[in-house]
């Protein structure tokens, strides 16, 4: 029996991909070997040979699959492809910029089955350098939005297992009952607040999120895009979470977003900051 399947999006993220699987299997050989873990890896119609890599990685990793999109679906969207093809009681969304350093994921595994009212248990993120990653927040309302245009954001990273609103999607593991409950990914969203938006749809259907800090996982942030294109798509995911869960908000929420950027673009331009100003330039783009 396959308790664990854990998908990958790979999108031009040669590298990074190689890297993350290997990584993957340097803790859980065994568990690949047996049938009890299986990865699979949904490419995005990548365009740096990725493909081609993995495919030659394939001999060495019992149960690591591949399916190819000819498109570039996004992250849900991606992800809902790859759950179409898990055996696994148990999902693990991680991201092609990750490294597992350790057998975290039997414990989270554990975790959950002891826990059955839990439905989404997130793992503890650091960056490259070591440091703590941010990855637990609050669901958007329109004080804590305010902070975070701010930028005074008030993600965190626990030290302790705890109940929380949402966690980072780069290293989320859900129960895939739930999953599908829930109607896996809302693919309007194409990067970005979709993991938050996942865990409020979990919340609505009576499941609790968790953070659990006992694994440990280096994320390379912003590894498979650029600041532009995050900044476009967190505004745009934004408008969509509030016209589509909290849509007395939002007319303030956009109105909010928009003077971020405008003030951002001018920040640009007085200090000749040219790629500010692209990238609040196109986040205005709604």
């Amino acid at each position: 029996m396959t308790k664990l399947s854990i998908v990958i999006l790979s999108y031009n993220t040669k590298d990074l991909t190689l890297s993350c699987l290997k990584s993957v299997f340097s803790q859980y050989e065994k568990e690949l070997e047996n049938n009890e873990f299986e990865i699979i890896v949904v490419d995005n119609s990548s365009t740096d040979s990725s493909v081609q890599e993995i495919i030659k990685l394939k001999p060495g990793i019992p149960n690591l699959n591949l399916i190819q999109s000819k498109e570039n679906l996004g992250f849900g969207k991606g992800c809902n492809l790859g759950v179409k093809s898990a055996k696994g009681k148990y999902l693990l969304f991680l991201n092609s910029d990750t490294r597992v350093l350790d057998k975290g994921f039997l414990k989270m595994i554990n975790f959950l089955e002891k826990h059955p009212q839990v439905g989404i248990l997130g793992g503890k993120l650091r960056n490259v350098d070591g440091s703590l990653q941010p990855s637990v927040g609050k669901f958007y309302n329109l004080s804590n939005l305010f902070l975070m245009l701010l930028g005074m954001d008030r993600r965190k990273s626990p030290g302790e297992t705890i109940k929380v609103d949402w966690v980072s999607g780069a290293a989320l593991m859900m129960v895939k009952d739930v999953f599908e409950k829930i109607k896996g990914f809302d693919e309007h969203f194409f990067m970005y607040v979709e993991d938050m938006e996942l865990c409020y749809n979990s919340k609505k259907s009576g499941f609790l999120t968790y953070f659990y800090p006992d694994v440990s996982i280096t994320h390379q942030e912003l590894g498979s895009s650029n600041r532009a294109f995050a900044i476009k798509n967190i505004f745009k995911g934004i408008l969509y979470f509030y016209k589509k869960h909290r849509s007395p908000e939002y007319g303030l929420a956009k109105f909010m977003l928009t003077v971020k950027a405008k003030t951002a673009i001018l920040v640009g331009t007085l200090k000749g900051d040219n790629n500010l100003k692209e990238a609040y330039s196109q986040a205005l783009k709604f």
